[in-house]
């Protein structure tokens, strides 16, 4: 396995909408790997394809206590939502920041699992917000899209520092 970037907004690449996955190969399960790998030293609850720059629509999280339980989710569809929370979102391409966003408290999704099976699954609360929060990236958007465009232009400016800085 391997340690991938992520990608750091406001990099350009993070707003490609991701393609569907035609076929799990072995190269699919382990760029999965990856991710989890790449999640868990960042240390992270959720990484999808685009923020490793991979324009696929494959997302991997794990929510559990002990960092024991990675889901990975191919193709992934959510088919019912339901109810409506507000939690406070931090996302490993925008690091150090965190702002509140409205999200689906309940949802059901259908996906593709790393051995090429179709499956649903019901989430609640935070493992259904890592879930929309990911599936966001694959479509292009980021949690600051959710925010004043005053705030995500202040974020950006300082994420920019800090990136000019490291550089």
């Amino acid at each position: 396995m391997a340690l991938l970037e992520i990608l750091e907004f406001p990099d350009p690449r993070l707003r490609t909408v991701a393609k569907p996955v035609t076929e799990v190969t072995g190269r699919i399960a382990r760029l999965a790997d990856d991710m989890v790998e790449t999640m868990y030293n960042a240390p992270g609850i959720g990484l999808a394809a685009s923020q490793v720059n991979v324009h696929e629509r494959l997302l991997v999280l794990d929510v559990s206590d002990n960092k024991d339980s990675p889901l990975v989710l191919i193709n992934p569809e959510i088919v019912v939502a339901e109810d409506e929370i507000e939690t406070s979102e931090g996302c490993l391409s925008i690091p150090g920041f965190y702002e509140p966003v409205f999200r689906a408290r309940k949802i059901t999704v259908n996906a593709v699992d790393r051995e090429g099976e179709t499956f649903t699954l019901d989430a609640e609360d935070l493992l259904a917000v890592c879930i929309q929060h990911e599936m966001d990236h694959l479509d292009g958007k980021l949690f600051v899209d959710y925010i004043s465009n005053t705030k995500r232009q202040l974020i950006r400016k300082k994420l920019l520092k800090q990136q000019k800085q490291r550089a």
